[in-house]
């Protein structure tokens, strides 16, 4: 067997692939009841006029086993663009083989290339094994920051106010 991995950059023709690995994620964080994409929603904000974000997908032998999905995001205080890591995921069958690994390196050098200042990403409190992973490939833990949100509701609450 060649265990190769190679990362390559989605295609529309890729959306159920995203769409199943999304619903992946969203099962092993235990959000499966908040994950409402659809491959409809996915190709106009992926793939449509104006895309919102990026998807890379591994494969293992050429078979999907993983994406690493981001956007640009921008650093006031460094007036430079950076890249926000909103998902990463790796199939448990094909965990500790490389591949998360290897979608980071990729988007470290896409960070690079664009001359982005920060690479930045959240991990949930409770998930260990990704926090041990992302300290060992050198990702520094922001204690201090906390994250806000905002949902559709409160978007619209606020967008509504005086």
């Amino acid at each position: 067997m060649d265990n190769s991995i190679s990362i390559t950059t989605a295609i529309p023709d890729d959306i159920s692939v995203i769409l199943s690995f999304i619903r992946g994620l969203a099962e092993y964080e235990k959000l499966s009841h908040v994950c409402i994409a659809t491959e409809d929603k996915l190709r106009e904000t992926l793939f449509g006029e104006h895309p919102y974000a990026e998807v890379l997908i591994a494969r293992l032998n050429n078979e999907p086993v993983g994406f690493a999905l981001f956007f640009h995001n921008y650093s006031t205080f460094l007036a430079r663009p950076g890249i926000y890591l909103e998902d990463l995921f790796v199939l448990p069958a094909h965990r500790n083989k490389g591949v998360g690994k290897a979608l980071l390196v990729k988007l470290a050098q896409i960070a690079r290339e664009r001359n982005c200042g920060r690479l930045e990403w959240s991990v949930l409190d409770w998930n260990q094994p990704a926090i041990d992973f992302y300290q060992r490939i050198g990702a520094k833990m922001l204690h201090e920051w906390r994250i806000c949100r905002m949902t559709e509701t409160e978007i619209s609450n606020l967008a509504n106010s005086k």
